[in-house]
């Protein structure tokens, strides 16, 4: 099974997906890095990862591939894989990435399937928009060609879910769902990138761990 690294921020959030993904994994299969910036003098070990060949970065963007494509073309089929995945917001995953270079190392990678998320006692920014441990959940999935995986790691949450519901939590639907249903009840931004912002959850379709 592939070594899964998850990069956090020193912040405590309530009901965070990370614990659930490290307790379901084998021991020494779940690397959890917390911090903000990172380099090579005080994080050796993240930055070997980083250098290896074998390593991908589970983040969307114009330099991403399909990672279904890669294991169908035999690219990774083979290979004892790392797994990197930026666990946090869209924006503050977008502000870790670009902040450091170490992470713009390994191959980036992106998830094409088309799923909702089952985290739904927290608002997604849009429909596509998948939780850190869904997000593992798939890749692994994928890259072990084995969809078992993605069920058996996504019982853990449904349950917490499930659980969270019947003592009073509400289902909650994503900034995307509430836009296009007109239920979105809070002030439009003013500002100009805000808006672009909002525009991108209707338009874009590339799945987004956070």
């Amino acid at each position: 099974m592939p070594l899964i690294f998850v990069i956090c921020l020193q912040e405590s959030r309530v009901l965070r997906t990370v614990p659930l993904l490290a307790a379901c994994l084998p021991q020494g299969k779940c690397n959890v890095i917390v911090g903000r910036r990172f380099n090579e003098d005080k994080h050796p070990e993240l930055a070997a990862v980083c250098r290896d060949d074998r390593t991908l970065i589970l983040y969307p963007g114009p330099k991403s591939q399909n990672l279904e494509e890669l294991v169908e073309r035999q690219e990774v089929a083979t290979v004892k894989h790392n797994v990197i995945i930026i666990d946090g917001t869209w924006s503050q995953a977008k502000n870790m990435f670009l902040k450091n270079s170490l992470l713009h190392l390994p191959k980036q990678v992106q998830l094409n399937r088309t799923l909702s998320s089952q985290y739904v006692i927290r608002t997604q920014p849009s429909n596509i928009c998948l939780s850190t441990l869904e997000c593992a959940a798939v890749a692994l999935s994928i890259l072990e060609k084995n969809d078992e995986i993605q069920e058996i790691l996504l019982r853990p949450l449904k349950a917490l879910c499930s659980f969270q519901l019947e003592h009073g939590a509400q289902i909650h639907h994503s900034k995307e769902h509430l836009l296009r249903n007109g239920m979105y009840d809070k002030p439009m931004p003013k500002n100009k990138r805000k808006i672009k912002r909002m525009e991108k959850l209707m338009t874009d379709h590339s799945i987004c761990p956070r």
